[in-house]
């Protein structure tokens, strides 16, 4: 199916979007890829999900992805014996791994790890932030702590330490079994919760085995502070703006946001822009003025994907809210001054043969009448660094990987056709005239460009461009030369 828009659509599966009538009419009504979030439903939910979306794609005869977000380590209080207390601003409050319940003195903090970090003066929040604790003083089993915005603490609430590297690993227990099955299940991206280092990316690549694409969600400022080494880690990011507006001051939170999405477009990988996109349309069939902006920023920036959450995953309105992201991007991209953003904002090509061979095929799409772009591609790579150029003409990516196609479905701009496994360029240009007619890029007058590998079904070997007609000349030729 494809999209008359480049940026591409994730939606959050849920309670509200469960079946299989709703989850095909978010896809109809321009959902890319579906994210099963691992921190609700049991594995035979999940499976159950996983099943109605594959079913969904032989129907539509398109690509589908699957992005499960594992849960990450979650770093809670204890319990209250009255369940709950409240905290004064400027009182004095202890933090402590003493498992009796707490009251408005103190409560117990289960994660010894967090006190080997602590130093005086670092902030501790609590409930996403409402409540803030500054550290006066702290040892391995203790923090004496001054409230320094105060309210209502109850059980179990939530706890971010901003200031330090935690000595954490990314993954918990649950998050390996849960890697493990979704692997075995077939999804196409992994989203990784709790990234601090690089090190945490490549422990999940050990145990993915490459099986699924890492996505790093960009959540804490340590992150922010290795982003260049964690981009080269992951396969992608995704720019997971509750939490890091928790852990972070709120307006540091949209120049982090584009710089993100230029650093990863620059890498040729994909970003994600999430987190409270229409947050309003939980409840309510239309979003904020200020919401259709916030999305609409996000593709004047150029990222490659912009994210629902509860808004389809638990909301009244699931389609609604697909629907009026995807009527947005269509609007945006259609605006001439959003071409001149994404233009203005390309990079310098790479100094390899096939970073020459892109940004080749796009002066040529963009200064002639070519209408479409099509690159055969066995890893991806080279769709990736397509549409890394942003061009002004749709781009086709060709690969006989179902697994391909499937994770390109996050890339900008790009459609996929599953092709036969083919070993001349001839069958290539053939191929992609006839995908180019079919799918209503070109007419018979028109041309292409086509660029693959040689020798083929080799992964990151583009060495050669064409420029093809699509007339039936072609396209029903048979000499193999």
């Amino acid at each position: 199916m494809r999209r008359h828009r480049n940026v591409k659509i994730v939606a959050t599966l849920g309670p509200s979007s469960d079946t299989h009538e709703t989850i095909k009419a978010l896809h109809l009504a321009g959902a890319d890829v579906f994210r099963l979030n691992m921190s609700h439903g049991s594995h035979e939910e999940i499976r159950k999900k996983h099943e109605i979306i594959r079913a969904i794609e032989d129907e539509t005869g398109g690509s589908i992805a699957i992005l499960a977000d594992l849960q990450g380590p979650k770093l809670r209080v204890g319990v209250f014996a009255g369940d709950s207390e409240q905290l004064d601003e400027g009182a004095k409050f202890r933090l402590d791994l003493d498992e009796a319940e707490g009251d408005a003195s103190r409560v117990c903090l289960p994660h010894p790890e967090i006190f080997q970090a602590l130093e005086p003066g670092a902030t501790l929040l609590v409930n996403d932030g409402k409540i803030r604790l500054t550290v006066d003083d702290c040892g391995p089993d203790f923090a004496e702590c001054t409230v320094v915005a105060g309210g209502v603490i109850s059980n179990r609430k939530g706890v971010n330490v901003p200031d330090v590297v935690l000595p954490v690993a990314a993954l918990s227990e649950k998050d390996r079994a849960d890697l493990e099955f979704v692997c075995e299940l077939g999804v196409d991206f992994l989203a990784l919760s709790f990234v601090q280092r690089p090190e945490d990316v490549e422990e999940a690549r050990d145990l993915a085995r490459g099986r699924a694409s890492l996505i790093s969600k960009i959540e804490k400022p340590s992150a922010v502070k290795q982003i260049d080494a964690i981009i080269a880690a992951s396969d992608g990011i995704m720019v997971a703006r509750g939490d890091l507006g928790v852990e972070l001051p709120v307006q540091n939170v949209p120049p982090i946001q584009k710089r993100l999405v230029r650093k990863c477009r620059s890498a040729a990988k994909p970003v994600i822009v999430a987190t409270q996109m229409l947050e309003s349309m939980i409840e309510s069939p239309m979003p904020t003025r200020a919401e259709v902006s916030d999305v609409a920023t996000a593709i004047y920036e150029g990222a490659d994907a912009v994210m629902l959450s509860a808004e389809s995953a638990a909301g009244s309105y699931p389609i609604e809210a697909v629907t009026t992201m995807n009527n947005v991007a269509t609007e945006v991209e259609q605006d001439p001054t959003y071409t001149q953003i994404i233009e203005a904002s390309r990079d310098a090509a790479g100094a390899t043969v096939a970073d020459g061979i892109v940004a080749a095929a796009r002066e040529i799409a963009e200064k002639t009448h070519i209408k479409a772009i099509c690159c055969f591609t066995q890893s991806g790579t080279t769709a990736l660094l397509v549409a890394r150029e942003r061009p002004r003409v749709p781009i086709l990516a060709m690969t006989p990987l179902k697994d391909t196609a499937r994770r390109l479905s996050l890339t900008w701009g790009t459609n996929t056709v599953i092709t036969p496994v083919l070993d001349r360029f001839k069958g290539a240009v053939v191929a992609s005239a006839r995908a180019a007619r079919e799918e209503g890029l070109a007419g018979p007058e028109d041309q292409i460009v086509v660029t693959a590998g040689v020798p083929f079904n080799v992964p990151g070997s583009t060495n050669i461009l064409r420029v093809a007609p699509c007339d039936e000349r072609l396209i029903y030729s048979t000499d193999p030369e």
